[in-house]
């Protein structure tokens, strides 16, 4: 799959956090991709100073797996909260040009716009691979929200000073949500919907689980590998 190149990664804290903030200004929150027939999960392990990051392409809506990509490499980029995508865009972008099938939306386990300055590691791959992408993180990064109901399909907004950034999504039946929010090319409830549409029993979509097990060393069909 081919990539755009957008900037260097050779950056401080506050070139990141300066950059940041230059192309949050370019992400699109509206946007319902249509005829979707391949989607894709976006996870990265780290390992000391190593670092594994897997994409998977799914059939949308069969989930089963058409393809996948691992990339490994050193990490070059500081833990920072709110600078993850510094530290792990460029891995993933590497395992992204090893596709061969090329997906039409992304989902990433992380934020989307649902950050302190709008572009979380969702938000920042979009703008690379000028794909629709979205967020999907465990845990809250951003924003203030009440508790959506107890049954799977219900969500409340994420907002932050009286805007919308995301929302908190019950994917399972009394099980912990989690946090969509919208990376790039794609408005909130097409995510929303997209994410529940790839879950198939489980709290995670599909997509982030396959990338999940694969970037921590599991084969695509379950056997431990790496």
């Amino acid at each position: 799959m081919r990539v755009k190149a957008r900037h260097s990664w050779d950056l401080s804290q506050d070139q990141a956090v300066r950059l940041q903030r230059e192309l949050a200004e370019e992400v699109v929150t509206e946007g319902d991709p249509g005829g979707v027939r391949k989607v894709a999960g976006v996870d990265v392990g780290v390992k000391g100073e190593r670092t594994r990051a897997a994409v998977v392409v799914l059939s949308f809506p069969e989930l089963e797996i058409l393809d996948w990509a691992v990339a490994e490499g050193k990490v070059e980029f500081p833990y920072i909260p709110g600078l993850l995508s510094f530290r792990e865009c460029p891995i993933v972008l590497r395992a992204f040009e090893e596709l061969s099938t090329e997906p039409e939306v992304v989902i990433v386990d992380g934020q989307g716009i649902a950050h302190p300055r709008r572009l979380g590691i969702a938000s920042h791959l979009g703008l690379f691979l000028e794909v629709p992408t979205v967020g999907c993180a465990k845990s809250r990064l951003w924003g203030m929200h009440g508790q959506p109901g107890a049954q799977a399909g219900s969500y409340t907004y994420l907002y932050d000073r009286g805007q919308v950034i995301g929302a908190v999504v019950r994917t399972r039946d009394k099980v912990k949500p989690v946090y969509v929010s919208p990376g790039h090319l794609i408005g909130l409830g097409p995510a929303i919907r997209l994410i529940l549409a790839t879950c198939s029993g489980y709290r995670l979509p599909e997509p982030i689980r396959w990338a999940h097990r694969i970037a921590g060393g599991a084969e695509p069909d379950g056997r431990e590998g790496i």
